[in-house]
């Protein structure tokens, strides 16, 4: 299947190349730069500050797009391959963004891969107890996945944008000194953000979090040394949760005496709201973390998101 894509790929950027010459106008000519997801067209927007009139920046993925099974049109291709800055995640399922690198016909992009930047940081997925696996998951046995969710730790943001501020650099020299600043001033921000979330675990009553949902929160919780339970992992394309994860879970929350109950942005709370119907005194509340899978581009910033999850941590761990 790889094999078969990688070839689609080669065949688009070629199509479009011949499709496109002696059309290109020679103007003053903005940066492209691509960024797959949201939190790095955020980081870029911050980093760029007034420089961002001379960027054509693109998120790739729509307003609620999900990551995992986002898959790239031809025009989509085409652009890429032409850009000077490409961000993408580098996770298992970015496989696709790395033959469009592959096949680009600007050589001299720059790529940034998330997963490469933070090579040591980088974490393989795991299955707590009481965890409902995916059968596919089960197949696939011994070989090693990473959770792609690197954007939901602060610490991980600070360094991303550090990358994105070098590969910015390197495409404007002119404005360097500007990216330096705005990338300074952007990483105050950020470990500002790292202080309160720091604080507030140290003075928390409750050190663990259960998840009615998926979990994509293991580079967030492992930064601040949080325990958790969740229905599912948090690149799961499960649904529905079993008996089995449901009474574990509710059985969890009544012996931790939990008074919160976790799920994601634009959850149905379907499972949450079973979880809490199956506990002792089924009064427990329901807290919404975002994981930014349907942020608004003009509406979100990363670091206001992130604020609104340290408020829900707050509540819970108190």
């Amino acid at each position: 299947m790889k094999k078969i894509f990688c070839i689609m790929v080669s065949a688009v950027v070629f199509f479009g190349l011949f499709c496109g010459c002696g059309t290109a106008k020679k103007e003053d000519k903005k940066l492209s730069v691509i960024a797959t997801i949201f939190p790095e067209y955020d980081w870029v927007k911050n980093i760029a500050g007034e420089n961002i009139k001379n960027i054509d920046l693109t998120l790739l993925l729509d307003n609620g797009v999900d990551l995992h099974s986002f898959q790239p049109t031809a025009n989509d291709i085409i652009k890429i391959s032409k850009c000077d800055l490409f961000i993408y995640v580098g996770g298992e399922s970015d496989e696709w963004a790395e033959d469009a690198v592959k096949q680009a016909s600007n050589k001299n992009m720059q790529v940034i891969n998330l997963m490469n930047v933070l090579e040591n940081e980088k974490k393989e997925e795991e299955a707590v107890e009481g965890m409902q696996v995916d059968e596919e998951e089960e197949e696939e046995g011994e070989e090693v996945e990473y959770d792609e969710h690197v954007w939901l730790s602060v610490k991980n943001a600070q360094k991303c944008c550090e990358a994105i501020k070098n590969s910015l650099s390197k495409l404007d020299k002119d404005n360097e000194s500007d990216y330096q600043k705005n990338y300074e001033d952007y990483s105050k921000q950020l470990q500002k953000l790292d202080g309160e979330f720091t604080d507030t675990v140290k003075n928390a009553k409750r050190k663990t979090l259960l998840f009615g949902d998926r979990f994509p929160f293991r580079y967030l919780i492992e930064d601040y040394s949080l325990k958790y339970y969740a229905a599912f992992i948090g690149c799961s394309a499960e649904s529905e949760a079993s008996f089995e994860t449901i009474s574990f879970l509710a059985k969890k929350v009544d012996e931790l005496k939990l008074p919160y109950v976790i799920t994601l942005d634009g959850s149905d709370q379907k499972i949450a709201k079973t979880i809490i119907k199956n506990t002792k005194d089924k009064s427990q509340q329901i807290v919404t973390m975002n994981s930014m899978q349907s942020t608004f581009k003009d509406r979100d910033n990363y670091i206001s998101i992130m604020q609104s999850n340290l408020d829900s941590l707050k509540k819970v761990l108190n």
